[in-house]
């Protein structure tokens, strides 16, 4: 694949990070921001007098501008680095055209990115989690988020080797399950964080995790879908049709 092609999916994959980002823009208003307030209520209403602190931006300001600004932006920088991972992934990872590859991709990266490290170390609305382990917390789902993609390239590069032994569909089985072993290990190895305060609503706990889930799923599953048909036009154009004035001649 030459730098021009690579250059001209790299914009298209940034075109359509920022399309998913408005999908996920909606999701995250409608859905996350109302768990959000919610959170915030608790927190106010829980908190001391001087525990209380000036607010730097507007609780409205940030659930506007600030949350598209954030979700736009990493849209568009999370399409770059895909369609980036698309030029590497496109005719190595199986004889797929570049739309499934694109879906492919979209697919894989959720789970590594970010599903299986949710499931370890899932997101937590305002007024839950300890200020001061904030770094411990950071440090550890970053080391269960590299872990997990490290883990899925070699997934696939261990199924590409049984293939030619197994045949692709068990070649498939045997690296998914070992994909889940190591995965599973790694989630009764590290340390388990439980900071949810006593009385938190395990019900708005429940939708902001859900919420954040649904936002990550949006963003991936429409940079899929989009970026997938850019990818298709341009790397496989249709032919253009015949004048309809112009008769094709009869075959003898």
């Amino acid at each position: 694949m030459n730098s021009a092609t690579v250059r001209n999916l790299l914009v298209r994959g940034m075109l359509a990070g920022l399309a998913a980002g408005l999908l996920a823009l909606v999701v995250a208003y409608f859905l996350g921001e109302p768990s959000v307030d919610s959170a915030i209520g608790f927190e106010e209403a829980h908190a001391s007098g001087h525990d209380h602190e000036v607010e730097l931006v507007s609780r409205s300001l940030q659930s506007t501008a600030g949350l598209a600004t954030g979700v736009l932006f990493y849209g568009i920088a999370f399409g770059g680095i895909a369609a980036l991972g698309f030029c590497f992934a496109l005719g190595r990872v199986g004889r797929f055209s570049p739309r499934a590859t694109a879906l492919l991709l979209s697919g894989s990266a959720l789970l590594a990115v970010y599903v299986v490290p949710f499931l370890k170390y899932p997101a937590n609305p305002p007024s839950v989690g300890d200020p001061d382990t904030i770094g411990k917390r950071t440090t550890l789902y970053f080391l269960m988020m590299v872990l997990s993609v490290l883990l899925a390239i070699g997934a696939v590069i261990l199924g590409k080797r049984l293939a030619p032994r197994l045949g692709t569909w068990y070649a498939t089985i045997a690296a998914v399950a070992a994909f889940a072993v190591v995965i599973g290990l790694a989630y009764a190895f590290l340390p388990t964080i439980n900071e949810v305060p006593e009385h938190f609503p395990a019900t708005l706990l429940w939708r902001f995790r859900i919420s954040a889930l649904a936002i990550q799923a949006t963003l991936w599953t429409g940079f899929g879908l989009v970026f997938g048909e850019l990818a298709e036009r341009m790397l496989n154009p249709k032919p253009a049709a015949a004048p309809s004035g112009r008769s094709v001649p009869a075959a003898h």
